[in-house]
């Protein structure tokens, strides 16, 4: 992982969300891109992808995706018209994974707490689920919320994942904020067993104020596979590093999301965010 994140430093982001220009449309407050947006509804959409992140995602060999999905999940009440934070899920690549398949696991707590839930994926498979085929779709994914809905260039936005899909929520968010695109407010990282978060932090060196965002490691105290210990590790691997905000919290339970803990590290993101 770390010789692929050396070899992707900077290109990606050059091209990315902060160079490639917003085309300020206007837009339907009740759509985007054309498909209806209800509060508290479900919206399961395709968008095309351009020649740029396509030849991105086909890096180290994987097909050329042309279309890539998303799935949002609106809060009641929700109007494009007001700031709303987005919860980006990551997925682990493991048994066949996907960001789409895991973003439900979020919905409960995302709702209750007045967030949108964001999870995208290519309409076809990937010979390998690397880290230019995440960041391409996912990239391509934010661009078009921009296109459409220009004002949430400045919504606040979290990272959240399991075990690897937690890695990868790390590596993104550095990757991201060091393009000056997103308005990071937090990291929800369950079951995390290694510090990737650094590891971004060093290869991508976002702005110094990247390092004031919230972190809260979401730890089960039977798990298995990101032991108790290995979580501890991530914790002070983080404060080693300059991370100001960062708690591990622990749930009786295994290698797994518990809701009321999500819930719990949303609330924070806000209070410490102040949106």
């Amino acid at each position: 992982m770390i010789r692929l994140l050396s070899r992707l430093r900077r290109p990606f982001l050059i091209g990315a969300l902060g160079a490639i220009p917003f085309f300020l449309v206007d837009s339907d407050a009740a759509t985007l891109a054309g498909h209806p947006v209800s509060p508290g509804g479900t919206l399961d959409m395709q968008f095309p992808l351009n020649n740029y992140f396509q030849q991105y995602a086909a890096r180290g060999g994987n097909p050329r995706p042309t279309t890539a999905r998303a799935v949002l999940f609106f809060p009641s009440g929700f109007d494009p018209a007001r700031s709303w934070p987005i919860l980006i899920i990551s997925s682990t690549t493991d048994f066949s994974c996907t960001s789409i398949m895991d973003a439900p696991w979020y919905r409960e707590a995302a709702m209750k707490e007045g967030w949108i839930v964001f999870a995208t994926d290519a309409t076809i498979r990937p010979s390998e689920d690397s880290l230019p085929w995440r960041l391409a779709i996912l990239t391509a994914g934010l661009q078009m919320l921009r296109d459409n809905w220009p004002q949430s260039a400045q919504w606040p936005v979290a990272f959240a994942g399991l075990s690897g899909g937690a890695k990868r929520s790390g590596i993104l968010a550095s990757m991201l904020a060091s393009n000056h695109g997103l308005r990071i407010c937090g990291l929800f990282l369950a079951g995390i067993s290694s510090d990737r978060v650094t590891a971004g932090y060093k290869d991508y060196q976002p702005p110094a104020d990247f390092q004031n965002v919230p972190i809260w490691i979401s730890s089960g105290m039977n798990d298995q596979v990101a032991t108790v210990g290995a979580q501890e590790n991530v914790y002070y691997s983080l404060k080693r590093t300059g991370f100001k905000q960062v708690r591990l919290e622990r749930f009786f339970g295994g290698h797994t999301l518990k809701r009321t803990e999500i819930q719990r590290a949303l609330q924070w993101f806000r209070q410490v965010g102040k949106f």
